[in-house]
């Protein structure tokens, strides 16, 4: 029987994803990012229970890679491909099947699945952005965006820009630091420690601001950056 609770687990993750896509297409953005939150939630328990459990299979390695591309690389992708589509409506500018590029996101997640299962140098940090952290920023970000106190035309053309920047870092050879602490030295952590404080430190200020929804892709900002800083 314990053998099938990390997969059950998994399978959570995957149908979280799959009704954040639903979310999304009816454009219920906070809904979709906070499914998307809950199955990271569930994609972090899974390698935490089959660890605790003492069992592993070949079906649960590619069976978490699928639900990762749900969750993680569909999901964010069908969020922005909505956004932009429905925030254009009575735009100037005509975008017609244009938002459609968005899902370019999900190929390029795949990809960056696809290499982290054969990549040996990736077991205690990462090679390219993770496609949870990728998922997080646009989660947060697309969530947070009706919320803001004005929208401007040019927006959309940001966000196809941003997006294939975040597609180049998923599959790039950018060095990213995992939050898996095998020990509490500072010395080892360090990175670790600086950015979960900077976390912190964002989240409040965006709670103080009134844009609680926006603390996510800030963070995420702010781990890219502090991979880049810290790096060793």
């Amino acid at each position: 029987m314990k053998n099938h609770i990390p997969n059950t687990l998994t399978c959570c993750n995957l149908l979280s994803g799959a009704v954040a896509v639903v979310m999304a297409f009816e454009g219920q953005f906070t809904w979709a990012f906070l499914l998307i939150i809950l199955g990271a939630l569930f994609d972090f328990c899974d390698g935490g229970m089959a660890r605790l459990l003492r069992v592993s299979s070949p079906i649960g390695k590619e069976l978490d890679s699928l639900a990762d591309l749900i969750t993680f690389g569909l999901a964010p992708s069908v969020m922005l491909m909505q956004s932009i589509r429905l925030n254009t409506v009575n735009s100037n500018y005509d975008w017609g099947y244009w938002p459609l590029v968005c899902l370019l996101m999900a190929a390029f997640s795949a990809l960056r699945l696809a290499k982290f299962n054969v990549d040996t140098r990736q077991t205690d940090s990462f090679i390219g952005l993770a496609t949870p952290a990728n998922a997080l920023f646009w989660g947060s970000l697309i969530a947070a965006w009706p919320h803001l106190p004005s929208y401007a035309e040019w927006i959309p053309f940001v966000m196809v820009a941003m997006m294939l920047l975040s597609c180049w870092l998923l599959v790039s050879e950018v060095p990213f630091f995992s939050l898996k602490f095998h020990n509490f030295a500072w010395r080892e952590n360090r990175a670790r420690y600086i950015f979960l404080i900077g976390c912190g430190l964002l989240i409040i200020a965006c709670a103080l601001l009134g844009y609680i929804l926006f603390a996510g892709c800030a963070c995420i900002v702010w781990y890219v950056l502090a991979a880049l800083i810290l790096r060793r």
